[in-house]
């Protein structure tokens, strides 16, 4: 389903940090979760500047692994789903309503993983940025987990609708609701189509960069940079276009090549 069997597993291991026997077993989802979302960013730098973002898994190895790039939903969890898969986990896609820019109803384009292991299925989303879970979530109504001080927790609604939610200083606040149906590769193809053309996507026309850090989680949208601590403290600052290609490499680990550097430089410009 995932491709798994092209993955260069060495390769992917060596790119997240991990060393060490590999199973399909908890032990390893929890770990291989934590050092994917720590080492490979958020972004979508390829969106941002019109590019086209295949998922096939030659050309996300390419990318993410031997570019030491990072990616969007799409990208993160089609690689993170061949790595569990190409190691033996029961993987299965998942699409989500995004909840946490407000009340708003977006439109069903968050992708995001269900692993089950020994006969229990835990939430696996690698790639939700900044306020997404460090390590797995249990897939059960009323699930509450402590990651690094912040708190994440499951809730049922009608219709086996799940909905992931955060704990933050003023309460629980939902970040995405999906339902219990899989969906599959062609169906992240359908999504990523609309989140990196459609004119009303977040992704097209600015850069997201975000990092969900265990002490603070930084974004970058456009050319403002938030960070965010356990507590709720919160800071910004501008970031001129000059900075901006600096930035990305020294907070978000993103490297890039001059003619991407450039291109940036003239968006920033652009939309100031």
């Amino acid at each position: 389903m995932w491709s798994g069997e092209e993955l260069d597993l060495d390769a992917y291991l060596a790119r997240i940090g991990h060393s060490g026997a590999v199973a399909p077993d908890l032990r390893t989802l929890r770990a291989l979760h934590r050092a994917h979302v720590a080492a490979i960013p958020f972004e979508n730098v390829d969106v941002a500047l019109g590019r086209r973002v295949p998922l096939d898994l030659g050309s996300l190895q390419a990318k993410l692994v031997g570019r030491r790039r990072g990616g969007y939903c799409y990208e993160q969890n089609s690689l993170f789903a061949a790595a569990l898969e190409r190691i033996g986990f029961d993987v299965a896609g998942r699409a989500a309503r995004n909840r946490s820019r407000g009340s708003a109803l977006t439109p069903v384009t968050h992708a995001l993983l269900v692993v089950t292991v020994d006969g229990e299925q835990w939430l696996a989303d690698t790639g939700f940025g900044w306020q997404g879970p460090l390590e797995p979530v249990p897939l059960a109504d009323g699930a509450r987990v402590e990651q690094d001080g912040w708190v994440f927790g499951v809730a049922a609604e009608p219709g086996g609708v799940h909905v992931l939610r955060a704990l933050r200083p003023e309460g629980w606040a939902d970040l995405y609701a999906f339902a219990p149906h899989p969906v599959y590769p062609v169906d992240f193809e359908l999504m990523n189509h609309y989140s990196s053309s459609h004119p009303q996507s977040r992704f097209v026309g600015q850069v997201v960069a975000l990092r969900p850090g265990a002490e603070a989680r930084l974004a970058l949208v456009r050319s403002t940079l938030t960070s965010v601590r356990v507590d709720g403290a919160t800071e910004e600052r501008v970031v001129g276009p000059a900075e901006l290609t600096g930035t990305l490499a020294r907070i978000f680990g993103i490297e890039l090549d001059d003619e991407e550097a450039e291109g940036l430089l003239r968006l920033g410009s652009a939309t100031v």
